[in-house]
């Protein structure tokens, strides 16, 4: 009776391992384009002309948490996120990154409250089926080990963009090395910040630049 069982779990078995073992992209991507030079004039000024965008981040940052929270209650008493729940976070996450890729200098382009521009941004849509409903209570609590990381990777960050600064006004360019490493950190930003407060995803976000 149990022969044919154990043979059919000796065949499952491969295939189960296969799919655990082949790790699916995380659900969140970020991916600027480098830019082959870059206006001084522009980045001279960026703090100033930087602050119309910066006033309009602030704005729907505070939407943003106002919506993550009813998102919180949504999943916990009817486990639902709705679909134009996400779209709003979706974009309003865009214009962020694009805004802030911009304040960082990591891009001469103004950013658009609808175009992609040179930020591209990729974020899954959750999966109601498969999300808990209790981990929205402890999520942001789970990815302190990110906020500690990132709040020395920031430091750093702030300190290559000042450095860039200073080179893209002499030379026209961001250095490719120091524009890999601030991206990446804004990457990792983007994941711990998407599963502790957008809560798209149940998958711990990795700690890794790349």
């Amino acid at each position: 009776m149990l022969r044919p069982v154990y043979a059919l779990v000796r065949r499952k078995a491969p295939t189960a391992m296969a799919t655990l073992t082949a790790a699916a992209p995380y659900p969140v991507t970020l991916e600027i384009d480098y830019p082959e030079s870059l206006d001084r004039v522009t980045t001279l000024f960026r703090l100033l002309l930087a602050i119309p965008a910066m006033i309009l981040m602030s704005l729907v940052t505070a939407a943003a948490r106002s919506l993550s929270l009813a998102i919180v209650l949504m999943l916990l008493f009817r486990r639902r996120y709705p679909a134009p729940w996400f779209e709003w976070m979706r974009y309003m996450t865009e214009y962020q990154t694009r805004a802030g890729a911009y304040l960082g200098l990591l891009t001469d382009e103004y950013p658009s409250t609808t175009d992609e521009q040179r930020v591209h941004l990729r974020i899954d849509p959750p999966n109601e089926a498969i999300l808990n409903r209790w981990l929205p209570l402890v999520k942001w609590l789970l990815a302190l080990p990110h906020w500690i990381a990132l709040y020395v990777l920031f430091i750093v960050a702030f300190l290559v963009t000042i450095l860039a600064w200073f080179v893209i006004l002499i030379r026209g360019r961001y250095p490719r090395g120091l524009f890999d490493f601030v991206v990446g950190v804004n990457r990792w930003a983007l994941r711990a910040t998407i599963y502790a407060f957008m809560l798209t995803t149940d998958r711990y976000p990795p700690f890794s630049l790349r």
